[in-house]
């Protein structure tokens, strides 16, 4: 069942260079941003704060639900997949507007029992232009919802590098992006409470490593869509793949844990 867009909200935010170096750092770059530099693909993740009290806050840490994102029943949250329009760059240091609008819920039966997405477009306008146009798809599963089996990833590819996330550069960037979801910070509660192997590498921290792969080896990137497959947990080697515009994310045991892809010209 799909409905009609029924909430939109509106965020100002002056794009902060001294934010973005903080990134930087966390992603073990040297933090060069000045103002008035472009920012990154996705860099727009660390602005747009969603701040609110802890009193609306669910038992994860994310917002409730009910508000924005409306309540569905089903608790437990995962980003499932994504795509990136890029209009035009983003620059640091000004003033920019982020338009968020939910398009759309669809309830389906899956083999973990049922399931609901969401479908959420952010339009980002800087200087009165249209910069970035992002679509998210959230996925809400029951409390006890199993884990679906792993799938393999591609073994042969063209480019490949390591990855291996500590605990500190999954706080830090769960701070950068004012994300209070407790899987990528408190070891306990993902294991105990949503059933995790450990701590969770954000989903759209993986997007962000996939695009800035894409960037460095093909340019300047316009249009980059990506989906979640399985959890990759801190500490685990890793390793991030490309291949003819086509990107992954290989686990230690050779699980597909995220791709991605450049759109076809």
């Amino acid at each position: 069942m799909h409905s009609k867009p029924y909430q939109t909200q509106s965020t100002i935010d002056i794009l902060d260079p001294t934010r973005a170096q903080a990134l930087q750092a966390t992603l073990g770059q040297e933090p060069t941003i000045q103002s008035g530099d472009a920012l990154p693909p996705f860099a727009h993740h660390i602005y747009f704060w969603d701040a609110k009290t802890p009193d609306v806050l669910g038992a994860d840490g994310h917002p409730a639900t009910g508000s924005f994102i409306p309540d569905l029943g089903l608790p437990k949250r995962m980003w499932a997949a994504g795509r990136i329009v890029q209009h035009q760059p983003l620059k640091a240091g000004i003033k920019a507007e982020k338009i968020s609008t939910v398009e759309g819920v669809t309830r389906k039966d899956g083999q973990s029992g049922q399931l609901a997405f969401v479908r959420v477009r952010h339009d980002i306008k800087q200087r009165h232009a249209l910069a970035v146009t992002e679509w998210q798809e959230l996925v809400y599963r029951p409390a006890d919802a199993p884990t679906a089996a792993p799938k393999p990833a591609p073994t042969v590819a063209a480019h490949s590098e390591p990855l291996n996330f500590t605990s500190t550069q999954l706080f830090r960037y769960s701070a950068l992006t004012f994300n209070g979801h407790r899987i990528h910070y408190d070891a306990d509660y993902a294991r105990d409470v949503e059933g995790y192997a450990g701590l969770v590498v954000h989903g759209p921290l993986l997007a962000h490593l996939m695009m800035q792969l894409a960037t460095t080896l093909y340019g300047g990137l316009t249009d980059f869509s990506y989906r979640g497959a399985s959890p990759l947990i801190a500490g685990e080697a890793a390793t991030l793949c490309a291949s003819d515009g086509h990107f992954w994310v290989r686990g230690e045991d050779g699980r597909l844990c995220s791709s991605g892809q450049i759109a076809a010209a």
